[in-house]
């Protein structure tokens, strides 16, 4: 259906104008709007004055941005907010421990989203952001929860062309494979400089069950990267958590 289709609500067409601001979250001027919905400018501006007489987006001259409602419904998520609140003393712990970048992460499709994030004190130029998204196969939470998922989901992604945020990503399908056999056997998962230029981390999976529904990982400036002092405050803080989980389900 085209997104101009006289048979497309006006719900649909709201949604595409919120959808349009991934995966940045950026600002975008109405022409933008328009450009990446699909949508006509006489349309997207009508829509996106609703959406800000809600709450839902905000305006600042001609440049639109996402509103505070939506952070405010989106903290409100059953599933979202309970994982959150049990893994904060464990990334907090975490975070204690190492003194780096810490998350949490879920699955989405093929996309990991981001639940919670402590910042390190190294000014780390990461692309991860609460609420943001990136492709399972170029992160370190990523490949810890596609090694702990369905097997099936693992290799219809690696049927389909992987994604490349970087040179280091790894797109060539028997090296992402192998990767998440080691993950599999290690309960560990790794990431260099896949997601962004110097940047490397580690990941565990975390269980509610025998399937994989978050992960936690450590990311630390490429040249301190020590990966074997890293795994066990990362294995132990994921373990807490699965441990948590069982027994509050």
């Amino acid at each position: 259906m085209s997104r101009n289709s006289s048979t497309g609500n006006m719900l649909d067409k709201a949604v595409f104008i919120l959808d349009s601001f991934r995966p940045s979250g950026g600002a975008y001027r109405l022409a933008e709007l328009a450009a990446r919905t699909g949508l006509t400018k006489t349309t997207t501006f009508r829509l996106a004055g609703e959406l800000v007489r809600l709450g839902l987006l905000e305006r600042s001259g001609d440049v639109y941005r996402l509103g505070g409602k939506l952070f405010e419904l989106g903290s409100l998520v059953p599933r979202r907010q309970d994982l959150r609140e049990a893994a904060l003393p464990f990334l907090q712990d975490l975070f204690e421990t190492t003194r780096q970048t810490v998350h949490l992460g879920i699955r989405e499709g093929s996309e990991v989203v981001y639940v919670e994030r402590i910042h390190g004190h190294d000014p780390l130029p990461l692309p991860s952001r609460i609420g943001g998204r990136l492709p399972l196969t170029c992160t370190g939470v990523g490949k810890a929860l596609l090694a702990f998922s369905d097997a099936a989901l693992a290799e219809e992604l690696l049927a389909l062309p992987l994604p490349k945020l970087t040179r280091f990503s790894v797109t060539d399908p028997e090296r992402m494979r192998t990767a998440i056999e080691q993950a599999q056997v290690s309960g560990l998962a790794y990431e260099e400089q896949e997601a962004a230029l110097g940047v490397s981390c580690i990941a565990a999976p975390v269980f509610d069950g025998a399937v994989a529904v978050a992960a936690l990982s450590v990311a630390v400036p490429r040249e301190q990267f020590r990966p074997a002092q890293l795994a066990p405050a990362v294995r132990t803080a994921a373990l807490g958590l699965s441990r948590v989980l069982r027994t509050s389900g």
